[in-house]
Formats: structure tokens, C-alpha cells, sequence
């Protein structure tokens, strides 16, 4: 009976997750197939090194979080207005690995050393501004309110979980609630 071989899914999906947990020097082939309770000799049947998977690892983030977030939001149509709500709600799911907050926070925190990444994240971060642009441009006329909201709305995805400020009697669901709702308006 033939054995089957773990998805190379599966190898960049727990890649990633070793290097949200502790950086890139925590991605480690036999770290990792141990995790995936397999030998590494699979590993090298997909990839070349190490430096492949973490290449790998990157490709497979720019594109979730880009290219196919973008595509589920534009896929149930709608104004400007239900597009925007459904981005934020996606960008506030922490929807596993490749959407959560701690991989993007790891990214960035890897970026400050190594322009390659740096570089990558800049045209993330660009398309992402892109894209908030054409769905807030409907909504406002004025260019530096458009900028102005999309700054904003981006500085929360990144920032809102360094934030360990209480609301009074509100709760962070019900803060970040009414600012969406201000946001879209």
C-alpha cells in the first residue's frame, strides 16, 4: 500500500505558522515535518532548501492576501459600499494562517530586515491601498478623503492588535463597529 504524501499545502501552511510564531529563523525542515508528523524526505520533493519554502511561503501570502481577497470580495458584487463591508469583515476575521494578524505582523517584523521582503510587502501594501481606493473613490469625491479613509482603515488592520486600551462600556467588537460605520458613510 503506498503511502500517501503530505500536500505541499500543507508544508507552506505550517511554514507559516512556524515563522508567525518565532520569525523566519524558526522555519526549520525537520521542525516542520515533525509538526506535520512526517519525515523531511518529503519536504525535498517539493522543494529545493529551505530558502525555497520560505519564498514559497511568501508567494502563497501575497497572493491570499491580495489577489484572493480581492476576488471574494468582488465576487458577491454590489456597490462600493457592500464591497467595503465585506473587505472589512474579512480583514477583521483573522481567517486562519494566511489572513490572520500574526502572520502579517511576522511579515512585516521580517521586513525590517531584509529588503526582498520589504519590497514585497510595499507592493502588497500597495495593492491593497489600490484597491481600498477604487472601492472608497464612489463614496467620496474629494481625493485626500479617500486617501484619509483608506490610511485609516489600513492602520487599523495593522495596528488594532497592539492596542490594549479599554473602551469604557464599550467593547472593541462595538468600537471597531462604529468605525466602519463612519468609515462608510
Amino acid at each position: 500500500m503506498a503511502l500517501a504524501r503530505t500536500p505541499r499545502g500543507k508544508w507552506i501552511e505550517e511554514g507559516l505558522r512556524a515563522l508567525s510564531a518565532g520569525g523566519p529563523q524558526a522555519v526549520r525542515i525537520e521542525s516542520l515535518a515533525q509538526a506535520l508528523g512526517v519525515s523531511k524526505g518529503g519536504f525535498y520533493g517539493y522543494f529545493r532548501n529551505r530558502d525555497a519554502l520560505l519564498t514559497e511561503i511568501l508567494d502563497t501570502w501575497e497572493r491570499e492576501v491580495t489577489e484572493a481577497v480581492i476576488e471574494r470580495v468582488e465576487s458577491a458584487g454590489g456597490d462600493a459600499r457592500a464591497k467595503l463591508g465585506r473587505l472589512f469583515a474579512i480583514a477583521g476575521s483573522d481567517d486562519g494562517p494566511m489572513l490572520g494578524t500574526t502572520a502579517e505582523l511576522a511579515i512585516r517584523d521580517w521586513a525590517r530586515r531584509d529588503e526582498a521582503v520589504a519590497q514585497r510587502l510595499q507592493r502588497v501594501d500597495n495593492r491593497r491601498m489600490e484597491y481600498m481606493r477604487s472601492l472608497f473613490g464612489p463614496l467620496c469625491a474629494d481625493e485626500d478623503e479617500i486617501e484619509v479613509r483608506c490610511m485609516i482603515t489600513y492602520s487599523l488592520r495593522i495596528g488594532n492588535h497592539f492596542i490594549a486600551a479599554d473602551h469604557g462600556a464599550r467593547s472593541r467588537a462595538e468600537v471597531m463597529e462604529l468605525i466602519t460605520k463612519w468609515l462608510l458613510r
